[in-house]
């Protein structure tokens, strides 16, 4: 065998490895969602094969089923599964709260960041660099060193516990990833193209919205799925600015009790939660390799 084919196929193993490394947990997971209670809490060790797949965990979290029905449903598993406290575990609308504020903060965060990103591309003015990192200072910040000035702040102006809130401070977290994303993409549409527009009488606007836009599609597709990613997941922020409106992130952790941590139920919301993030990823995955590296790589 050639040196360099055998380097190639010891290149492809080692790939292959990494992927399976970094997947494996993530196909536990959705293993573990399909498992009933006994083969979750099996005394003997981990059961990878040999258990009945049953859909009740999602039953349960997706379609409100009551685990108290299914609880009688299995029988002898009854007690176990009904122990975990009195919590609801219908998730429903918790799915609907948190695609309501991804779909917002990310609709709001891209009217913002285009604009203020094809600004900082076509003009220049003393000072940009340093504007630039001051954009990029703000991701920096862990939520938790301004999560409690925002819960006074939110509490005085009505907005805690409102779509309305969350969806404005998901936007304010993601703004600043944004801007920077969308202008490495704005930058390598040449100046020419805006000039050529304006002198066949278009107006900025114009330029910006018919010209220029339609040629980042890609940047703007891969950046509002790094926004609604950023949303769909977020924790902290919603934990402290709601009560009564909880995200699935939320919802996941009121699954762990008193009593009991309701692993099968976790497992399947988690797993659901997941397919919309990796549908959006596999859709614009060629832009978005592009965008994490700020458009130093070139399609």
């Amino acid at each position: 065998m050639e040196p360099s084919r055998a380097r190639m196929i010891a290149r492809d193993l080692l790939a292959v490895l990494v992927v399976a490394i970094f997947m494996f947990p993530i196909a536990w997971w959705a293993l573990s969602s399909i498992k009933p209670y006994s083969a979750i809490f099996d005394r003997s060790g981990p059961v990878y094969i040999g258990f009945k797949p049953t859909p009740d965990n999602y039953r349960v979290t997706l379609l409100g089923v009551s685990r108290v029905d299914i609880g009688m449903e299995q029988g002898g598993e009854a007690a176990g599964v009904i122990k975990g406290g009195a919590s609801s575990y219908d998730s429903r609308q918790s799915l609907l709260a948190s695609a309501i504020i991804a779909v917002g903060s990310t609709a709001l965060t891209l009217v913002l960041a285009t604009l203020a990103a094809y600004c900082l591309s076509r003009m220049q003015f003393s000072g940009q660099q340093s504007f630039l990192f001051w954009i990029l200072s703000q991701r920096f910040m862990p939520p938790i060193a301004i999560v409690i000035p925002i819960v006074f702040m939110f509490r005085d102006l009505g907005l805690r516990d409102t779509y309305t809130g969350l969806i404005l401070v998901h936007s304010l977290i993601n703004l600043p990833l944004a801007v920077l994303l969308l202008k490495s993409f704005f930058d390598d549409v040449p100046r020419e193209v805006d000039e050529a527009a304006l002198i066949d009488g278009a107006t900025r606007w114009q330029t910006f919205g018919r010209v220029v836009l339609p040629m980042v599609k890609g940047g703007v597709a891969a950046t509002a799925v790094l926004c609604f990613i950023f949303s769909w997941t977020e924790f902290l922020l919603s934990l402290f600015l709601t009560t009564s409106i909880r995200t699935v992130p939320v919802k996941i952790s009121t699954f762990v009790t008193s009593t009991a941590t309701e692993w099968g139920y976790i497992t399947a919301l988690g797993t659901s939660a997941i397919i919309p993030s990796f549908i959006f990823i596999l859709l614009v995955q060629r832009h978005l390799v592009r965008g994490l590296t700020l458009g130093s790589l070139k399609e």
